[in-house]
């Protein structure tokens, strides 16, 4: 019976119901979700319905809405309904120019002095280890050189899986081949086909629960080199913009902050040069 409750039933979610959500993670998240997002909304949020027992996308809102607090649930269908999209050494240009210029130039710079990366938005973790393979690799050449990586998420469900640090193995295939020697660990069930980032990375890097336009990031003081990529694009101009300032403000001077490629920041009074395509350098 709990099987067939599951899999048969098809609720509808009516306007008024999508649009109390939507008003919801706008005012949360600073994602806006326009009417004719309402089927995806549906569809991602179905499968809680189901694990929950409940009919109706308005009885669900009411659960999540109407007692009077916010219930923990609140957190599941964040998780559900914000897009969770990454990959290994995605947009490749980044990460060239991040090791030719940036990287020699902070040595040169700054001897000795530890290098703190923030990668804002960073999903299930894909960014955060590749950075950190690259940066390990450069320590490898440069003796003196340290590294502590910081990874912040909205997504709670994404951020567990980026700490586990485990990922299916076709996800891997972008990682060159002697990256892949030295820092994946393959499963030792081979019906699973995983692969595992090893712990000498994984002691060098944070996971952390942070909401962009809301909280302050505390207990930091500045980074040298923030990656946000592929996360403005989901806000409005006026949150984009208060979302880089705040990434401004948390930047070290002659540092880059690089986003995604279909990104661009426009218009803006902030002491930012851009130096290749997506990158800004704090002037």
């Amino acid at each position: 019976m709990e099987k067939e409750f599951s899999m048969l039933f098809r609720p509808v979610m009516g306007d008024a119901d999508f649009l109390r959500i939507s008003k919801f993670i706008h005012n949360e998240c600073g994602i806006r979700l326009p009417m004719n997002k309402k089927v995806m909304v549906e569809a991602r949020l179905l499968n809680r319905l189901r694990d929950l027992h409940i009919l109706t996308y308005s009885e669900y809102i009411s659960f999540v809405f109407d007692s009077g607090k916010i219930d923990p649930e609140v957190n599941n269908m964040i998780d559900v309904i914000t897009t969770n999209k990454t990959d290994f050494f995605r947009e490749a240009a980044h990460f060239q120019f991040f090791v030719n210029e940036a990287l020699p130039e902070f040595v040169s710079n700054h001897p000795g002095k530890q290098f703190r990366l923030w990668s804002a938005g960073c999903s299930s973790g894909e960014e955060v280890y590749t950075l950190a393979m690259i940066l390990n690799d450069f320590g490898l050449e440069n003796s003196r050189f340290l590294f502590k990586i910081l990874g912040t998420d909205i997504s709670t469900r994404m951020l567990l899986a980026a700490r586990t640090a485990i990922f299916a193995e076709g996800k891997a295939s972008p990682i060159p081949s002697a990256l892949k020697k030295r820092y994946l660990l393959r499963s030792k069930d081979r019906n699973k086909a995983s692969v595992r980032i090893v712990r000498e990375l994984r002691e060098k890097v944070e996971f952390k629960y942070h909401n962009l336009i809301s909280d302050a990031l505390t207990n930091y003081d500045t980074f040298d080199a923030i990656f946000c990529r592929n996360v403005l694009i989901y806000f409005e101009k006026e949150t984009q913009m208060k979302v880089i300032e705040k990434l401004t403000k948390v930047l070290r001077s002659g540092c880059y902050l690089f986003i995604g490629h279909s990104e661009a920041i426009m218009n803006h009074n902030l002491p930012l040069v851009q130096v290749g395509p997506s990158i800004y350098q704090k002037q």
